[in-house]
C-alpha cells in the first residue's frame, strides 16, 4: 500500500511538472512524453545498472570467468562463473547461502571505501582469486571465507582484531594479508592462523591503508603489496597527526555521532606517508628512502616481478620521479623523471616492469603515448594521435601490449600494439570498449557499450566470440533520441537530446546538464548513456552537454587551459558551445536556459547563474563546492596551486565572490553526509545568499553521502529538480 501511495504521489508530481509552457503563441502545447513510472524504475533498479556482469575476472587456465552480478532491483552480489567450454554459468556462492540469512553488517571503514569507489552494492562486492585459481577469497559482514573453487567448500578464516580491509593472496597462495584496525596481520591458510605484524605507535598512524588523498584523487586504494616470492610486504605507513578532523553527521539521528576523519584541507598539512619493507617470518622493517620533501606524494606502486617501482610526486604535482627500490638495502634509484610546467596527470596502469625493461606513458609530446623503457633510453610505442588511456593487458609471449585509445574523446577503443610493427584495432561500432584479460593472452573479455548497442560482455577466445555473460538488468522503456556533434571555434564535443515526440518548428527551453570540471568528459558515445536527460527532455526541453577546455581526451594544451583558475575558461566554453547550439538549431530557445549538475558540475551550476544570469535563466547545484580553500589538496592545487601561492586564483573561483550577484532561481543540494564535499560547502553558500537577501532553496538530504543511495530519495529529488527548473523556465526571461 505505501508504495503504491508513493507511485500515485509521484505521478501527481510530475504531472503537476509536466514541462514549461511553449513560447510558441501559433502552435498547441505538446503532450509530455515523460512517463511518471519512469522515475520509480531508474531508482529501483540503479539507473538500470543494477544486475550487469561486474568485477570479473578470467581464471589462469582460462577454463572460466569469474564475476559478479546482483538481481535487477537488489543490489545485493552472488558470485558467478561462466565456463567456456559449455558457454553455461553457475552460481558459485551466494552472500545469503554464507551467511545463513543473518543481515549484512558493514564498518565504518568498509562504509568509506564504498563511498570511495562509488559503490551502491551489497551482498559479495568483492573478491579475490588466487595465483594458481584454485581458491577464492570472499570478504563479507566484516568476516573473511574461503572457498575452494573445485569443490564449493567454505571455511571462515580467523576475524580477530577488526573488519579486514582489503585482504589478499601472497603470491603463492599460502597466506593473506590483510590490515584490521590500521595495521597488518598475515593469515596462514594451512593452520588457519593469524598474526600481527605491524603495531602502530598511536591512534593517527596506520598501517597498509592508502590515506584519503590516494583514494580520492589518485585512484591508489592500496596500501600494501606482497613480493614476487611471497617473503615480503612492501606497506604504506601514514600519519595523519598534522590534518584537522573534519565531521561529517547524520542530523536526521541526533544520537549518531558525528563521524571525524582527517581531512587534507588545501594549503594546510598532508598525510605524512612513508613505505616499508616487512619481512613476513621475522615481522623487521626496513624503511625505504627517498626525498619526502622534496617529493611527498606516493603516487603509485607497482610490484609484480623483479624490484618494486615507485612514483613519486612534488606537492605542486609538477614534478613525478619513478624509482625503483632495492630490496636487500631498501635504497631507492631514479629510473626516470618527468617534469611539466602546470601539472603531471597519472596513469595507474603503469609503469609495468618487463625484465630489464619497462612501460611507461607520458604526454611529453602533447598527448598520451605509451612507451617501452631502458637504462638508455625510450621508444614510444604509440603516437599521440593514438589518443592513449591505459594499458590493460601484456602478452606473455613479450610480442605486443593491448591498450585502450582513442583520438575521439567521446569514445574509448580496444588495440593490441606489437613492439614491433603498428597498432592493430580489435574494436567495432563508435562507444566505449574495454577488455578484461587473466594470464592468457587467448581468453578475454570484451565490454562494449555502442551506439547501435547496449552494454555487453562478450567472452572471447582470440577474435572467437564464444559466450557472453549474462545481464539480468532490466530495459529502460526508451532509447533516448540524441545527437552527437562539434559547435564552437574550438569544435566542443556536444550531445543534444530531444524529446521523443519532438516538433519540428516549436521551439523548446534548454536544460545544460554539466560537468565541465577536470577529469571527466559528459559528452560519450553509447546507445543508453543520456536515458535520464532523455527523460527529462519528454518534459518538454532540448537537454544538452558539452566537453570544454579543461575536460580529458583532447590533449595536452586543452585540459591545462585552466591552470590558476577553474571557472572563467571552462564558464566561457560552455556559452560559446551552447549558443553555437543555438545559432545551428532554430528549435533552441536560448532565451530560456537552465543549467544543473553535480560535485563539479554543481559548482558550475551556481558559478553560471550568478556570473551570467543575461545567459542562465534557473539553476540547480547538487553537492556543489564553494570554495576551493575547503577541498582537498591533490585535486585543489594541481589547478590552482596553494592558496598562498595563488590567492587570486582563489578568489576568482569561490562562489562566494559573487553570491550577492545572484538574481535567478537557485536550488542547492547536498548531503549531510557527505565526505567528498562536505556539507560545509552548501552551508558556507547558504549564509552568504541569505546575508545578502538573495532567495534561493537548499534541499538537504539527511544522511547521504556524495551518492544518493536511498532509492526513495533519489527518485523524489528527480521529481523536485523538474518542478523547479519548469518553474524557472516557464517564460522567457529577457
Amino acid at each position: 500500500m505505501r508504495r503504491l501511495v508513493l507511485l500515485t504521489a509521484l505521478a501527481a508530481l510530475l504531472v503537476a511538472c509536466g514541462g514549461p509552457p511553449s513560447h510558441s503563441d501559433t502552435m498547441p502545447r505538446p503532450t509530455p512524453l515523460a512517463d511518471p513510472a519512469f522515475l520509480e524504475q531508474y531508482a529501483r533498479t540503479g539507473g538500470f545498472r543494477l544486475g550487469q556482469p561486474s568485477a570479473i575476472r578470467i581464471t589462469p587456465d582460462g577454463s572460466e570467468v569469474l564475476f559478479l552480478r546482483s538481481g535487477p532491483r537488489d543490489p545485493s552480489r552472488d558470485l558467478y562463473a561462466f565456463d567456456l567450454e559449455s558457454g553455461q554459468e553457475r552460481v558459485v556462492l551466494t552472500a545469503e547461502q554464507v551467511l545463513g540469512g543473518a543481515a549484512e553488517e558493514l564498518s565504518p571503514e568498509e562504509r568509506a571505501l564504498r563511498e570511495r569507489l562509488r559503490l551502491h552494492a551489497r551482498g559479495i562486492t568483492s573478491y579475490r582469486l588466487s595465483h594458481d585459481g584454485a581458491r577464492i577469497l570472499v570478504p563479507l559482514s566484516g568476516r573473511l571465507f574461503l572457498v575452494e573453487r573445485a569443490t564449493g567448500q567454505v571455511v571462515e578464516l580467523p576475524s580477530e582484531g577488526g573488519y579486514a580491509n582489503d585482504p589478499r593472496f601472497s603470491p603463492d597462495g599460502s597466506k593473506i594479508a590483510c590490515v584490521r584496525e590500521g595495521d597488518l596481520y598475515v593469515i596462514d591458510i594451512a593452520s588457519r592462523t593469524q598474526r600481527r605484524v605491524t603495531h602502530r605507535e598511536t591512534p593517527t598512524v596506520t598501517n597498509g591503508l592508502a590515506e584519503f588523498a590516494a583514494q580520492e584523487e589518485m585512484s591508489r586504494y592500496r596500501g600494501f603489496w606482497w613480493s614476487p616470492d611471497s617473503t615480503q610486504l612492501l606497506y604504506q605507513r601514514t600519519d595523519l597527526a598534522e590534518l584537522p578532523v573534519w565531521y561529517a553527521s547524520n542530523p536526521i539521528e541526533p544520537s549518531d555521532p558525528p563521524r571525524g576523519a582527517r581531512y587534507p584541507r588545501a594549503g594546510g598539512p598532508n598525510a605524512d606517508v612513508r613505505l616499508g619493507l616487512l619481512a613476513v617470518d621475522s615481522g623487521e622493517t626496513r624503511w625505504v628512502r627517498w626525498d619526502r620533501n622534496a617529493l611527498p606524494y606516493l603516487a603509485t606502486v607497482h610490484w609484480s616481478e623483479g624490484a618494486p617501482l615507485l612514483v613519486v610526486q612534488s606537492r605542486r604535482q609538477d614534478r613525478a620521479v619513478v624509482l625503483e627500490v632495492d630490496v636487500s638495502s631498501a635504497k631507492t634509484r631514479t629510473l626516470h623523471e618527468e617534469t611539466d610546467e602546470a601539472w603531471l596527470n597519472l596513469d595507474q596502469s603503469v609503469p609495468r616492469r618487463l625484465g630489464e625493461r619497462w612501460l611507461w606513458s607520458t604526454e611529453r609530446g602533447g598527448a598520451w603515448q605509451i612507451e617501452l623503457r631502458e637504462d638508455d633510453g625510450a621508444r614510444a610505442l604509440t603516437e599521440p594521435s593514438l589518443g592513449y588511456r591505459e594499458l590493460l593487458h601484456v602478452e606473455q609471449s613479450g610480442a605486443a601490449i593491448w591498450v585502450r585509445a582513442s583520438s575521439d574523446a567521446t569514445e574509448a577503443h580496444v588495440w593490441r600494439v606489437p613492439f614491433e610493427g603498428p597498432p592493430q584495432k580489435r574494436s567495432e561500432g563508435a562507444g566505449q570498449h574495454d577488455a578484461i584479460f587473466g594470464e592468457r593472452d587467448d581468453v578475454w573479455v570484451h565490454v562494449s557499450h555502442t551506439i547501435d548497442h547496449g552494454p555487453r560482455w562478450e567472452v572471447r577466445r582470440g577474435d572467437a566470440v564464444v559466450g557472453e555473460l549474462r545481464s539480468v538488468a532490466e530495459r529502460p522503456p526508451f532509447v533516448p533520441n540524441v545527437e552527437h556533434l562539434q559547435v564552437g571555434s574550438r569544435g566542443y564535443n556536444a550531445v543534444v537530446v530531444r524529446p521523443r515526440n519532438f516538433e519540428p518548428g516549436r521551439r523548446y527551453p534548454v536544460l545544460l546538464s554539466v560537468y565541465a570540471g577536470p577529469g571527466h568528459t559528459r559528452v560519450r558515445k553509447g546507445r543508453l548513456l543520456q536515458l535520464r536527460e532523455q527523460w527529462q527532455a519528454d518534459h518538454g526541453y532540448i537537454v544538452v552537454s558539452l566537453d570544454g577546455r579543461g575536460t580529458p581526451g583532447r590533449g595536452r594544451a586543452w585540459e591545462r587551459a585552466i591552470r590558476g583558475n577553474l571557472i572563467d575558461i571552462p564558464l566561457a566554453d560552455q556559452i560559446e558551445g551552447l549558443q553555437a547550439l543555438g545559432e545551428r538549431f532554430d528549435e533552441m530557445d536560448l532565451d530560456r536556459v537552465g543549467v544543473y549538475g553535480w560535485s563539479f558540475g554543481g559548482y558550475f551550476s551556481a558559478m553560471a547563474v550568478m556570473r551570467r544570469p543575461d545567459i542562465f535563466a534557473v539553476a540547480v547545484a547538487g553537492a556543489p563546492v564553494c570554495a576551493w580553500e575547503d577541498y582537498d589538496t591533490h585535486y585543489t592545487e594541481r589547478f590552482l596551486d596553494r592558496p598562498q601561492a595563488n590567492p587570486e586564483g582563489y578568489r576568482a573561483s569561490n562562489v562566494l565572490t559573487y553570491a550577492a550577484n545572484l538574481s535567478r532561481p537557485l536550488m542547492i543540494i547536498h548531503g549531510t553526509s557527505d565526505d567528498n564535499v562536505y556539507f560545509v560547502h552548501a552551508l558556507k553558500m547558504h549564509d552568504a545568499l541569505m546575508r545578502a537577501g538573495k532567495d534561493h532553496e537548499l534541499v538537504v538530504l539527511a544522511g547521504s553521502t556524495h551518492m544518493v543511495a536511498d532509492a526513495a530519495v533519489a527518485r523524489a529529488l528527480e521529481g523536485r529538480i523538474m518542478r523547479f527548473l519548469s518553474r524557472g523556465l516557464s517564460a522567457p526571461q529577457r
